[in-house]
């Protein structure tokens, strides 16, 4: 009988640190990108039912998205703006309130 030769033992991945997440933090608002895709998904299902694949979805929305013409696109990025600026301010004001010590005080007695 022969013994199995023996196979290397790939190194372990660096394990990364546990990162605390601030719940109350606000979460980016998406591109004007998508945008598009959430309206393109919407014609593009109505006019391809056989087509269930996410993958498929994606190509065809991003070939759509090069080849339209900026005109077309303004629509989507006056939308991602007008998100990106209320993101801003909210972010601005949860900084303010962290800086302050407002934030912490909050979440100690929501446990309370």
């Amino acid at each position: 009988m022969r013994a199995k030769p023996l196979q290397k033992r790939k190194p372990h991945a660096r394990r990364r640190l546990a990162v605390k997440v601030d719940t109350k933090k606000p979460k980016k608002p998406p591109t004007a990108f998508f945008y598009f895709l959430e309206d393109f998904r919407k014609t593009f299902k109505e006019e391809n039912p056989n087509v269930k694949s996410m993958r498929e979805i994606g190509k065809a929305c991003g070939e759509k998205w090069k080849t339209m013409p900026f005109g077309e696109k303004v629509k989507y990025y006056d939308i991602a703006t007008k998100k990106r600026a209320e993101f801003e301010k909210a972010m601005a004001e949860f900084i303010r309130r962290k800086e302050n010590g407002e934030e912490s005080e909050e979440s100690e007695d929501e446990y309370k």
